[in-house]
């Protein structure tokens, strides 16, 4: 399986993955152009010769540079990256919430496909594919030697047409082989539930364009039947997305214009303080979805579940709730992805993902290979145990959080409250061993869902304490 550092580069094989996408934005002249390093750019001009002229088979000059441009990406960290035509159109279409495929979210580790998550109802996901797969065979074809970007392409294809995975599970003596059939995958980012009475649940798989609409249409729903005592917000699995969807959602729970997140980077287009005002959220002329909000969603009590396989969007949503003591963040640290990554065009409809600023919480943290840290640690079984998982932390080249925002021209502010402090991780009960072997469900609001059954009673303590004050 291999050892967690050797994993490769975490992407958002399908849907945005575990980064977060921020503008589209052409590439500016500018003024001023960095010196070009002369001796260096005639070392890779002598190379670039030598493999032109000596190399045991014809390579075309395209092919040499766009590697050599990957190269130079993908070594500044895990997120930089070159985007091909095909690769720069999925990221595009993969934001609006519909793209073609078997819906499974995925890395590179040990030269196989890993796959970090199924996306909820999608073919992949109703199959059984599971976090931690390896996938060492598309049809015929050996992963083996294929770059991520070519083995998503092998698993693309025509709807209703058919695709063979060869899997490696941990525990699993014998590989796995699974038949999908392929379809559009149109991923619906929120769904939500009553699941007692006063008591709702929100889930959000990823941030997408129409997120945070969808998110106040839920909220709507789930006031309808009168005032409610309690709010699950779940964040778990949730791999990020974009940028001012992640401020939209904030901005359903926190009062108009509170600070959600801040940027800080080299340029002073990378420097921005993010808030829950339209300017923010909004992209283009749509309207304020936030006006039809129910105006008892901002004082509801909240719980907000999340684990290591949030990330980036979810994130920002989870600190900034978490710093303006908005609602409680239970469950386990999260996944540390705290970088911006800028979209820029390039000829040929080809694009560069480029990661230009760290982001922080309202109150000056960097998430940065650190995670948001839950008020009340609860792991996902009652056995008191979690899923191995991969974190920012794990990926060579990450960036660190270590740069304090506080000693840096224009840092974010920090708030008048500070963010409360970790509570004391919450012992499980280890007497029922039916429970703790239960595996997670699949199912929405689950009643074996033992994080959300903490939650649950979480909240009904607060309702209990405050009728007796």
């Amino acid at each position: 399986m291999g050892k967690l550092k050797q994993a490769g580069l975490v992407c958002a094989g399908l849907v945005g993955g575990v980064l977060i996408s921020l503008q589209f934005s052409a590439i500016a002249d500018k003024e001023t152009r960095a010196s070009l390093p002369v001796e260096e750019l005639r070392t890779f001009a002598e190379v670039f010769n030598a493999i032109k002229t000596g190399y045991v088979e014809p390579v075309e000059d395209k092919k040499l540079i766009t590697h050599a441009i990957s190269g130079m990406l993908s070594n500044l960290d895990p997120h930089s990256s070159y985007l091909d035509a095909d690769a720069f159109k999925d990221l595009q279409v993969g934001t609006q919430g519909e793209f073609g495929g078997i819906g499974i979210e995925v890395g590179m580790e040990d030269g196989l496909v890993k796959v970090v998550s199924p996306i909820e109802d999608t073919p992949a996901y109703r199959a059984g594919v599971k976090p931690g797969d390896l996938i060492f065979k598309i049809d015929d074809t050996l992963v083996k030697g294929l770059t991520l970007n070519e083995a998503v392409k092998r698993m693309r294809g025509k709807p209703r047409s058919q695709i063979r995975l060869s899997i490696l599970r941990k525990g699993e003596a014998k590989p796995l082989e699974i038949t999908l059939t392929r379809e559009v995958i149109k991923v619906q980012s929120v769904k939500s539930k009553l699941v007692e009475d006063g008591y709702g649940y929100l889930r959000i798989t990823s941030f997408q364009e129409n997120t945070g609409a969808a998110v106040v249409k839920h909220l709507q729903d789930l006031f309808k039947p009168g005032p409610m005592k309690g709010l699950v917000l779940d964040l778990r699995n949730d791999p990020g997305g974009l940028l001012n969807s992640a401020v939209g959602v904030s901005a359903a729970f926190l009062p108009l214009d509170t600070l959600v997140t801040s940027t800080d980077g080299r340029t002073p287009d990378a420097k921005h303080r993010f808030s829950a005002s339209p300017a923010d959220y909004l992209r283009g002329s749509r309207d304020d979805y936030i006006k039809a909000l129910p105006p008892e969603a901002r004082k509801v009590p909240m719980v907000v579940l999340v684990n290591g396989g949030s990330a980036s969007a979810s994130e920002i949503v989870a600190g900034a709730l978490q710093d303006h003591r908005r609602a409680i963040v239970l469950g386990t640290t999260t996944f540390g992805k705290g970088s911006v990554q800028t979209v820029l065009p390039l000829p040929g409809n080809t694009a560069i993902k480029l990661t230009t600023a760290r982001y922080f919480t309202p109150s000056g943290r960097s998430i940065q290979a650190k995670g948001i840290v839950p008020d009340i640690v609860v792991e996902e079984s009652a056995n008191g145990s979690s899923a191995e998982r991969l974190r920012e932390a794990n990926l060579e080249h990450h960036l660190d959080g270590t740069k304090d925002p506080a000693s840096a021209k224009d840092a974010p502010a920090k708030p008048a409250k500070a963010a409360p402090p970790a509570k004391p991780k919450a012992s499980a009960p280890k007497d029922d061993p039916d429970e703790a072997a239960e595996p997670p469900s699949r199912e929405l609001a689950s009643k074996k869902d033992y994080q959300l059954n903490q939650a649950l009673n979480l909240l009904k303590g607060m309702q209990i304490m405050q009728n007796n004050r």
